[in-house]
């Protein structure tokens, strides 16, 4: 049997969700009731970059068994609108105030990765500045840049940041933007769970929906945002007061495992389960494996 084109993938998943208007842009939002509702905290999902929310597909029904489940693309990625102006984690986190307002979250398990751990740490200094309209229970943090020093980031990384913060339009260049997303984005994953060719062009067809591939120069401006203000979104990832379990792909190529150590420094209550065998991608690499760890963290706090 072979896997439905990565067109239809995008089109079954957008069809799962709805749009909301953030300051006229229309985010996507897929919010999942539980199978089986125990009246826990909704499970409130931040994606990473370049990816989107689909990053979770696999565990979302692992997470939706007894909890409802609330994801959302950023404005800029995915199936969200693509406003062509400067991105920043305040802009990302603003959007994610207003998704929880308009799906009623009072109180969330917040779970984040990659960018979406920055989007998170400035959610939480919100909190500890009393100005965050919703509470925040549990966390769950994965592979991300919480300590700038320590983060490798990629050639195709550092040469974004070195353009221009505008468009760029690849294949006007002369140059395969596919391609080089499929590459940049495989050779985060570990040699025991490669990226599958499937995968990588469900990516791109979320990553190019709206020509997002365009904006990925303007996107990773977050880059730039948590060197200048680290001490707040890292600060508030180790202060806030809510329990902090934490899952790790052991061989990421850019998140390395030396931050979950380090993380685990500043805050000894948190737990720490380490994926040995996995790398920048845990949630679609060893789904299976990721989404019982988050079950035993969040059942021990």
């Amino acid at each position: 049997m072979t896997n439905p084109p990565a067109s239809e993938v995008l089109a079954t998943w957008q069809a799962l969700g709805t749009y909301f208007d953030v300051d006229g842009d229309a985010v996507f939002v897929l919010d999942v009731p539980p199978l089986y509702d125990e009246g826990k905290d909704p499970m409130f999902v931040l994606h990473g970059y370049p990816s989107c929310c689909y990053d979770w597909h696999h565990v979302l029904p692992d997470f939706g068994q007894n909890r409802r489940v609330v994801l959302f693309d950023y404005p800029g990625f995915g199936l969200s609108d693509k406003p062509n102006r400067r991105y920043s984690i305040e802009f990302y986190a603003d959007a994610a105030e207003r998704v929880a307002e308009f799906a009623g979250l009072e109180s969330v398990v917040l779970v984040t990765h990659d960018l979406g751990d920055s989007v998170g740490g400035e959610l939480l200094a919100r909190d500890l500045d009393s100005r965050l309209a919703f509470g925040v229970s549990q966390r769950v943090i994965t592979n991300g840049s919480i300590y700038m020093d320590l983060v490798q980031l990629s050639t195709g990384q550092q040469l974004l940041l070195g353009l221009e913060d505008a468009p760029v339009d690849l294949a006007a260049m002369g140059l395969d933007p596919k391609d080089g997303f499929k590459n940049g984005l495989g050779n985060t994953f570990s040699p025991a769970h490669p990226a599958t060719d499937g995968e990588l062009d469900q990516q791109w067809e979320f990553v190019s929906y709206l020509d997002g591939h365009k904006l990925l120069a303007r996107t990773i401006r977050y880059i730039e945002d948590r060197r200048a203000r680290e001490s707040r979104y890292t600060g508030a990832i180790e202060k806030h007061p809510s329990p902090l379990g934490i899952v790790w792909g052991a061989l990421d190529p850019i998140a390395v495992r030396a931050m979950s150590t380090r993380l685990v420094d500043a805050r000894p209550d948190a737990r720490l389960i380490v994926l040995d065998d996995v790398a920048h991608y845990p949630m679609i690499e060893a789904p299976d494996d990721f989404a019982a760890a988050v079950r035993v963290l969040l059942a021990s706090a």
